[in-house]
């Protein structure tokens, strides 16, 4: 198991580093377009384009759910933690455990069906309203990617509560 954790471990550093370098990008690219749109309207030589709305909108469902898998990660989501001084720690361990396969479920479940999704007509033939060269594909392709994204840091977090769960305090 060790030597699995030695090679796993920077492969998934790497990808949350990547995944804040992207969300940053968007976020830099989301304030940069409301900027120049809100700034657009009370001065007249700077565009106030009409597609602004929609592809801000989409770059922050991109950055949502980016970053609700590096939330996955660093184990930073919200969780009912009221009872859990009260049990039993192994029961604790095995509940993080069976929440952490529920989560990993709905990664299984966006990733299938947001694939589906993102190959039916709507999305494929679909344009944006206001920028018509542009396919919906990439309104719908976040949930496919966070389904995918969450799977790879939830095999993480699994593979994490399996060897706490099952190795003993002492050691």
């Amino acid at each position: 198991m060790p030597k699995i954790k030695a090679i796993l471990r920077p492969v998934y550093d790497w990808t949350d580093k990547i995944l804040m370098v992207v969300c940053k990008l968007l976020l830099v690219a989301d304030v940069a377009i409301t900027t120049m749109s809100v700034t657009g309207r009370y001065v007249s030589f700077i565009p106030d384009p009409a597609w602004s709305e929609q592809i801000v909108l989409t770059l922050m469902v991109y950055m949502a759910v980016l970053s609700a898998t590096l939330a996955i990660r660093k184990r930073a989501h919200i969780r009912m933690t009221a009872f859990d001084d009260y049990m039993p720690k192994k029961l604790v361990k095995f509940l993080d455990l069976v929440s952490d396969l529920a989560v990993l479920a709905l990664g299984i479940i966006m990733l299938v069906y947001g694939i589906k999704v993102c190959q039916s007509p709507l999305a494929r033939f679909g344009k944006y309203e206001s920028l018509p060269s542009l396919s919906r594909f990439w309104m719908y392709l976040p949930i496919p990617v966070a389904g995918g994204s969450m799977i790879i840091f939830e095999l993480e977090q699994v593979f994490l509560r399996l060897e706490d769960l099952f190795t003993k305090e002492d050691e």
